[in-house]
């Protein structure tokens, strides 16, 4: 069998993307190892349109419920499943003169031929290496400050990293933290620097550079942080109550890296007018592209403006 699509990925985009599909008749199989996305860790979320707070656990069923209401003759579903390869098809694969073919190949061995492929696989949080860090994650140590920045109102927070995310993030916290203090590994700040000159502007907002992060402080929440300044070896402990981690993403596209382009840090290169990679055929969306920026909403709305454009690229072959 031939699909005319197949959405690699459980999160918000990947979920989208196959309620969108089945509702345009497209021959579609939705493939995922889980279910959520980064978000189903987290303990609230208040920022999914719609929606006042709920689990991470909750979205990611909720998604999944979604999905499962529009599986039928149009969309078939696959869970718990890993893609080990994506690749054009070739040889015998190519029956009834038919081209231009993808061949999706699971760890189980499975292999599955497409017309179309969008990819929806997300990225993963490079996390915080330090005491206690994975032990008091989500409890005041968090990886996204527009998801859980407002929960620490006039809260004296921290900010770990350099680069334009961790400035972004520094300056969203400003607006309602009593203060903000940006914590960066090396002596020199990878942020644009007009970014960095008009954050650091703030009053509310202290940089220090060159340090290694040796411990997150506290039992039930967090209490403080540990540094230590790698040219004098001086330890300082600072007490807040909120530690706010930017020290980059791990998209999750090893297995396209051989067919499309990424950019340095592996993220897919798309066009947002419309999803596109640069190989005809293949559409990608959500936390795996190197759009700006990367939200739950964004990565939905993404992905129905893939499907959109998918649809029509079907019908105007």
């Amino acid at each position: 069998m031939t699909y005319d699509l197949i959405i690699i990925g459980g999160g918000p985009a990947g979920a989208a993307a196959a309620v969108y599909a089945s509702r345009k008749k497209l021959k579609t199989l939705f493939i995922t190892k889980e279910w959520g996305g980064q978000s189903v860790v987290s303990e609230q979320i208040f920022n999914w349109i719609g929606t006042v707070s709920i689990s991470g656990t909750e979205l990611a069923n909720n998604l999944k419920n979604h999905v499962l209401a529009n599986a039928g003759d149009s969309l078939e579903v696959k869970e718990g499943i890993t893609i080990a390869a994506v690749s054009k098809a070739e040889g015998p694969e190519l029956t009834e003169g038919k081209t231009g073919l993808f061949k999706i190949k699971t760890d189980e061995g499975e292999e599955f031929l497409t017309k179309t492929i969008l990819v929806a696989t997300g990225s993963g949080r490079r996390k915080l290496e330090a005491k206690n860090a994975d032990k008091l994650e989500h409890k005041g140590l968090t990886y996204c400050a527009s998801c859980d920045g407002p929960l620490f109102a006039e809260a004296d927070v921290v900010v770990v990293g350099g680069g334009n995310a961790a400035f972004e993030s520094a300056a969203q916290l400003l607006a309602y933290c009593k203060s903000v203090t940006l914590l960066h590994r090396n002596d020199t700040f990878r942020a644009d620097e007009i970014t960095v000159e008009k954050v650091l502007k703030n009053p509310k907002i202290k940089a220090v550079k060159n340090i290694e992060i040796l411990e997150i402080k506290g039992e039930k929440f967090v209490e403080g942080i540990v540094y230590k300044d790698k040219t004098t070896g001086q330890e300082t402990e600072l007490a807040v109550s909120g530690i706010f981690v930017e020290i980059g993403q791990i998209p999750n596209t090893g297995f396209v890296k051989d067919l499309v382009p990424l950019d340095k840090i592996g993220r897919i290169k798309i066009n947002p007018l419309n999803q596109k990679t640069e190989v005809p055929g293949i559409w990608a969306a959500g936390d795996c592209t190197d759009v700006l920026y990367h939200q739950n909403n964004i990565a939905a709305g993404d992905a129905v403006r893939a499907l959109e454009d998918i649809y029509l690229a079907i019908h105007t072959r």
